[in-house]
């Protein structure tokens, strides 16, 4: 069903039937680079700065396991997204109970306003360093950027992607000619591959992680590969699976250069210089004199304003399918990226007005912070629903792949469990008298998210057994299946509200054959709008409200040759969508028959719109006719 597709306004929009092997491969190129342009924001630059200028090559390491991760669970979305037709959000929607899925909806929201904050200070940051702008300044102007996520959305898909892909080349030519000036030992970077960690480098590590696999983009993703056309036979899926895999090597691969890229720059300059970086904009200014050109620092800035303007479009993306995946419910893009950029840019402010630049730094490293202790609620649904051989069939993870998926998870939530305890410990110990408080507070929110988690992956094997418990059962046919889940209404009083137009009679042509089927009634609603009505209310006597009840009684003997059962009602006020509401409760009828005359935007600020607020405020089923 229409309303049920990821992306509607563009899924199924790009062709794959190419018989060129280079056009297919064209073809089914996209959505992973939209997903790795989350791998390359501001707060991958601030986690990697301060990963690279603090411990050298060390964390080296980090980003190429974080990325084998990445790839990893970028597959399974790919492929529960292509094999059920389902992004990870509406899978969790079908297979939780509600009050789980509004917990796993609202931790998702923040963790996008979280990446969104990264981008707007990443964003807001290049600006002030490249043209001197105030930094609140800049980032006031960042929230224009809801224009071109608009203006990209109205053009398609496929010129997103292009344009996402732009920002990419942009930014990795800026970073391999950086490298090529700084000329990084090689013997370094090797060792930096060797795993390492102490209690020091475990906030940073865990910072990169969280930077590069990012839990909106499993969603997101899983979203984006039904942008593409693919079949519904098992070889089509199969290699629609095949082409997202290399699409997801490829992209993810370029992204761990970039990362990779800023860590070593920081390593080669500000690490071996001994130069401490706590921001940014200090990296941006020590480049030119440690490196010798100003062109260094130029290209790092235009390099982290396509950083934050690339991943601010993809962030949008995300927003919109977790909103109407997890809850279904459909916000205007306009609407879901102004809030998101508001909850995102009034902290950014609060800290730049209290903590000046340097605050941005730390805000930006804590924003991915975040994002990581999020993720362990999008990878455990995600492994759970790729295993699943009902809902995936053939498609489902084999041993290796969900040991992959499970030492994946394992890791993250093993990383957190470590970051929890000794932010906690540390929290405690500078709150004095407090430190009491401190701990029962942080266990109860650590206990009820860890109780989430273990309910989220000990649900499958519950529903498992249940199911089981019922095989001695003899299985229902497809038809006996069918009658139990559709159920034909009874429209036994059906109300319809007049407005004297042509409308009224197509309007009453649907009601009348819904209610000789079913042996119904029909209620005749007319609400008298004038200056005389609003004042004398019942007791009103003009032209007009006569000329009223002569039409309801010509409808009404229309309406008795065909031996229908009729009701009439005339209201009085200046607002007939309240007399609509107010009647309809006191009848409470089955359907609710209305016309609508066609016009919107504009002309509904001038003729007003009566159905939309009808409709909000009935819970009963609306049947909108035109002529």
């Amino acid at each position: 069903m229409e309303e049920t597709r990821s992306l509607s306004e563009v899924h199924d929009s790009v062709p794959t039937d190419h018989l060129s092997l280079w056009r297919r491969v064209f073809a089914f190129s996209g959505p992973a680079y939209l997903v790795s342009v989350g791998y390359m924001d501001p707060g991958n630059w601030a986690s990697d700065l301060d990963g690279g200028a603090h411990f050298g090559y060390r964390l080296l390491w980090v980003l190429v396991m974080s990325n084998a991760m990445a790839i990893i669970l970028q597959t399974l979305c790919t492929r529960l997204g292509i094999v059920t037709g389902r992004d990870l959000a509406q899978a969790c929607r079908e297979s939780y109970p509600r009050p789980v899925n509004i917990a796993l909806w609202f931790l998702c929201e923040i963790a996008i306003v979280a990446c969104d904050l990264a981008e707007v200070l990443g964003a807001a940051i290049a600006l002030n360093l490249l043209f001197h702008i105030p930094l609140l300044v800049a980032v006031a102007i960042t929230s224009l950027d809801t224009l071109l996520v608009l203006w990209f959305h109205k053009l398609g898909i496929r010129y997103l992607e292009a344009f996402i892909l732009a920002l990419i080349a942009v930014i990795a030519v800026c970073f391999v000619g950086e490298l090529y000036m700084a000329k990084p030992e090689l013997s370094g970077v090797v060792a930096g591959l060797v795993p390492w960690i102490d209690s020091r480098s475990l906030y940073t590590a865990i910072a990169m992680l969280g930077a590069t696999v990012m839990p909106h983009n499993l969603y997101l993703h899983s979203a984006l590969v039904q942008t593409r056309h693919i079949g519904k036979s098992e070889a089509e899926k199969r290699t629609a699976c095949k082409w997202n895999l290399l699409d997801s090597v490829v992209a993810l691969n370029g992204a761990l250069f970039i990362n990779g890229a800023i860590l070593v720059l920081a390593a080669a300059v500000f690490y071996r210089a001994h130069k401490e970086v706590t921001e940014i904009q200090q990296a941006y200014l020590l480049l030119a004199p440690l490196m010798g050109t100003i062109l260094a620092a130029k290209l790092f800035g235009v390099a982290l304003f396509a950083a934050g303007q690339s991943s601010t479009l993809t962030g949008t993306l995300a927003g919109q399918i977790i909103m109407e995946g997890f809850l279904d419910i459909r916000v205007r893009p306009w609407l879901r990226r102004l809030v998101t950029r508001m909850l995102a840019i009034v902290p950014a402010f609060i800290v730049i007005w209290l903590a000046g630049s340097s605050g941005t730094f730390k805000l930006l490293l804590l924003s991915q912070v975040v994002l990581n202790l999020q993720l362990p609620f999008a990878i455990m649904p995600l492994i759970q629903f790729t295993s699943d051989k009902r809902r995936m069939g053939p498609f489902a993870s084999g041993w290796k792949l969900r040991l992959a998926g499970w030492a994946t998870a394992l890791i993250v939530l093993g990383l957190n469990l470590w970051l929890a305890g000794q932010t906690i410990a540390d929290w405690a110990r500078g709150s004095g008298e407090w430190a009491p408080l401190v701990w029962v507070a942080s266990i109860l929110v650590c206990g009820a998210l860890l109780g989430l988690l273990l309910w989220i992956t000990v649900q499958p094997y519950r529903g498992a057994a249940s199911r089981k418990a019922t095989l001695g059962l003899e299985p229902k046919s497809a038809e006996q299946r069918a009658r139990e889940l559709i159920t034909a209404p009874q429209y036994r009083r059906i109300l319809v509200p007049l407005d004297h137009s042509n409308l009224d009679l197509i309007a009453l042509g649907h009601a009348s054959a819904l209610a000789s089927r079913n042996h119904g009634r029909i209620f005749l609603l007319h609400v008298e709008e004038g200056v005389t009505s609003q004042v004398y209310g019942s007791d009103s006597s003009t032209a007009e409200v006569e000329a009223g009840r002569e039409y309801l009684d010509q409808l009404v003997a229309s309406l008795g040759q065909m031996d229908l059962d009729v009701e009439t009602a005339i209201r009085h006020g200046s607002n007939p969508r309240k007399e609509i509401v107010r009647y309809a409760r006191e009848i409470s009828p089955d359907l609710l028959v209305m016309g609508a005359h066609g016009h919107g935007g504009i002309k509904d600020l001038i003729f007003g719109n009566t159905i939309n607020p009808v409709r909000h405020q009935l819970n009963i089923p609306i049947l909108v006719v035109r002529s």
